[in-house]
């Protein structure tokens, strides 16, 4: 397994993207200002995230997916990791918008990252469809932050340098 960044043809991603993201039009508004990492193995691409620099020292995952075929399956808290170890010393917060989703929010939650605001009726304001996840409606969009200056992953785990970046595309 290894983690590389994607410099160009990042649209080449678009299934992946709108799996974490369903509307192309919310995608254009940070894919070019972004930062992209995928995440192959065995010659297969299993996960991208893409990360965007805030200002103030913050750092935000814009999109996170997996393939539907590797989901559950430790991916997602890789490249979670991935980001954590790479920008650890750049940035101090880390943080995530998401809908108010009972899958999603947990995942973060098990990464690490504690609730820090919510934007009440974002996903019906912002997006032109309804968008459901585990049953569920999703209407309030949830930020999640951690510190980035720890020196410890989400986990509590230490750094291992494990993952290895080649020659970005």
């Amino acid at each position: 397994m290894y983690i590389k960044e994607i410099k160009g043809n990042k649209r080449d991603y678009l299934p992946l993207l709108l799996l974490a993201d369903e509307q192309d039009d919310m995608i254009e508004r940070y894919l070019d200002r972004g930062t992209m990492f995928v995440l192959e193995e065995d010659g297969i691409t299993k996960g991208e995230c893409l990360v965007t620099n805030e200002g103030e020292g913050v750092l935000e995952i814009q999109n996170l997916a997996v393939a539907q075929a590797w989901q559950g399956k430790g991916y997602g808290k890789k490249m979670v990791e991935y980001v954590i170890e790479r920008y650890q010393d750049q940035y101090e917060i880390l943080q995530v918008g998401t809908g108010d989703s009972p899958l999603t929010v947990p995942f973060y939650e098990h990464c690490g990252f504690v609730r820090h605001q919510v934007l009440k009726n974002y996903m019906i304001d912002h997006y032109d469809r309804p968008i459901f996840e585990g049953g569920k409606q999703l209407i309030d969009k949830v930020y999640l932050r951690m510190s980035l200056s720890s020196g410890e992953k989400a986990d509590g785990e230490s750094k291992s340098g494990r993952y290895r970046d080649p020659a970005p595309q």
